[in-house]
């Protein structure tokens, strides 16, 4: 007996520790003990937790976000979809997932609660609008935060989906902020939600004028909508923030759009159309009469209207307003646009602010518009000199000046497949650009435009075809596709004075360039022996060879210098457009503009060819930016009325070459 008790109480005691390890991991929301904190506010709102809905759920994110410690770690589990229910008991735990089981954690601690089969548990994932809402609630804690990734994170979420509940926290993290660019966008991002969500006028009013004449978007984005307006009718004198008093029939608001209002506010009854009133008489007409009115008294719009109210009070046709019945509801009501801010001071200093910014917001545009000029002109400057060079010097329109340029911008292409560092390919570039287009101009004023001096037709249409040719060789080599060439990092972004003015640093590149060509150019014609024959060859071919100089070799080197420039203009130019076969044809017409307006065989001609022209296209585009096209037409027709006033250019040639 006493050996069957003793095998009994050793089978009990074996059986226990098997029984506690197949027993399931105790939940935190369905413990035992009392729950207090975030526990306690989980345990409570559990099922709203596994299943949110974004209209509903707003409170218990608050109450989580004010529940003491574990509030950020776990709303941040909830929005990293790393929380999971279980099936059984509705506990809400961290998941892991690890093989067919998860792994399953305390959602405040984080301690390990053991596992569970797969099976028993369904994966919390909230949608977009539950994770935005969850979001916001971490503002509150991330602006604080040691990492200052998640502060300038939590800057961005305010900036984009800031509210009033967030004034106190924000303003409660700027005196500690140790960063003093983050501090600066954090008192900034404090006036714009005050400007908004301000718990007084004056806090508001004093937020926007804190601001001044500010030309940043976030600002204006601030302002705009304080000042939007709606349209409303009103039977007495108007109600709310009047913008303004409308009167029908006056500019900018019509007596139809009067009356549509009223149709739209349910004032009125819609409008009774010509063709429905018809439609209504003939489907009502009895022994020859419409509502006891005879036909033949149904020829003036008076009685017509009579017929059919006769046909409304009876209830056989849809109410409708005649015509005298919609002058007569207008002159009834009174019309005022009213903002959409209930509060008149706010709404005051709003435009008064708005209105100081669009003025400088106007002059900003205007700068803008300039540089944006000056950078075209640069570029046409750079594009054109090299033609000036050689149509002053040998009187030849060189239809394949473009394709040099192109040239220039795949020998760059070419470069780079070989030097991968950008800056040393660019800088290899630019003067084995002018070698190889130096060369292809020598060979080309050798082999053809020699033979054709002072033929100008016929050089005319040599260079076209060359240019053809030329456009063809390029598309069986480099193909018909678009090729890159990249310019240096420190190249990449732009110079921004604010959110209105900025240059890209590419565009300043060439601009520089070209003050360089400019500066070297001027250097070789008046400092140099080659310069010196060069104008006296464009003065006088005769008398230069005279005084033994070579013509020809000076038309030789001078037709190579102006393709060696724009091989150099090609790598500039391909540096921010696309690098096709069609390239220089794309510039090859605001070439031959520029130097024809600027005054032919002149440098300073040439520049002040490109920048009219570069101003001129600009300006004409920014009057109708949504056709560029019609900005290039007006700038042909402009050019030809132009030069019937000087058909020398704005600065011509002076001596025996300026009658040639």
């Amino acid at each position: 007996m006493r050996r069957l008790l003793l095998a009994l109480a050793a089978s009990f005691a074996l059986a226990m520790p098997v029984h506690a390890q197949e027993a399931p991991p105790q939940s935190p929301v369905t413990a035992e003990a009392p729950l207090t904190g975030l526990a306690a506010v989980i345990a409570e709102n559990a099922k709203s937790i596994a299943k949110p809905s974004r209209k509903t759920i707003g409170p218990i994110i608050a109450a989580i976000g004010a529940a003491g410690p574990g509030a950020p770690e776990f709303l941040e589990a909830w929005a990293d979809k790393r929380l999971g229910e279980r099936k059984s008991d509705n506990g809400i735990f961290l998941v892991e997932s690890k093989g067919s089981v998860y792994l399953l954690s305390d959602p405040v601690t984080g301690a390990l609660m053991g596992e569970a089969p797969r099976k028993e548990i369904s994966e919390i994932k909230p949608n977009a609008g539950v994770r935005g809402l969850i979001a916001a609630a971490l503002i509150e804690f991330q602006l604080s935060d040691a990492n200052i990734a998640k502060r300038r994170a939590a800057l961005v979420a305010l900036s984009r989906d800031g509210g009033a509940e967030h004034l106190a926290p924000l303003a409660a993290s700027i005196p500690t902020e140790p960063d003093a660019e983050i501090k600066a966008e954090k008192e900034r991002l404090l006036g714009l939600l005050t400007i908004r969500y301000g718990e007084s006028s004056a806090d508001r009013v004093a937020a926007i004028e804190s601001f001044g004449a500010d030309l940043g978007l976030d600002f204006r984005a601030s302002l705009n909508p304080l000042l939007a307006t709606t349209r409303r009718a009103f039977e007495g004198a108007p109600e709310g923030n009047v913008a303004q008093e409308l009167r029908p029939g006056k500019p900018g608001f019509t007596a139809e759009e009067a009356y549509d209002l009223l149709v739209a506010e349910n004032r009125a009854p819609a409008r009774l159309t010509r063709a429905d009133l018809r439609a209504a008489l003939e489907a009502h007409i009895e022994n020859g009469a419409v509502a006891g009115i005879p036909l033949a008294e149904l020829d003036t719009p008076a009685r017509r209207d009579e017929a059919y109210d006769a046909l409304e009070a009876a209830g056989l046709v849809p109410a409708a307003a005649t015509d005298a019945e919609v002058a007569e509801t207008v002159a009834a009501h009174r019309y005022a646009e009213i903002y959409a801010e209930p509060d008149a001071a706010v709404t005051t200093a709003a435009a008064a602010a708005l209105k100081s910014v669009s003025f400088k917001v106007e002059a900003m545009q205007g700068a803008d518009l300039a540089l944006d000029a000056l950078s075209l002109a640069s570029i046409y400057f750079l594009a054109a000199i090299g033609l000036a060079v050689t149509f002053g010097v040998m009187r030849v329109i060189n239809m394949a000046h473009g394709e040099f340029i192109t040239m220039g911008a795949y020998t760059g292409y070419v470069v780079q497949l070989y030097i991968s560092d950008y800056t040393l390919s660019i800088l290899v570039a630019l003067p084995l650009a002018f070698a190889v287009t130096f060369a292809a101009g020598v060979a080309m004023e050798r082999l053809v435009i020699r033979h054709l001096v002072r033929r100008p037709l016929e050089t005319l249409l040599a260079t076209f075809g060359i240019s053809i040719a030329l456009q063809q060789l390029f598309k069986n080599i480099f193909g018909t596709q678009a090729r890159p060439l990249t310019a240096p990092e420190w190249l990449d972004g732009a110079w921004v004075l604010n959110d209105i003015v900025g240059i890209s640093y590419i565009r300043i590149a060439i601009f520089v360039l070209a003050l360089i060509f400019l500066g070297l150019f001027l250097f070789v014609m008046s400092r140099t022996r080659l310069g010196l024959e060069v104008r006296a060859v464009t003065q006088n071919p005769s008398m230069a060879a005279s005084m033994g100089i070579n013509p020809d070799k000076i038309n030789m080197l001078t037709f190579g210098l102006g393709s060696g420039i724009a091989g150099i203009a090609g790598v500039a130019i391909g540096l921010f457009a696309k690098v096709t076969s069609e390239l220089g044809a794309d510039y090859i017409v605001q070439s031959f503009m520029t130097v024809v307006v600027g005054g032919v065989g002149n440098i300073w001609g040439t520049l002040a060819g490109a920048s009219l022209v570069g101003g001129l296209q600009k300006g004409i585009e920014a009057l109708n930016p949504s056709n560029t096209l019609a900005a290039q037409t007006y700038m042909i027709l402009f050019i030809i009325i132009f030069i019937q006033f000087r058909p020398r250019g704005i600065i011509a040639l002076k001596g025996r070459a300026a009658g040639d």
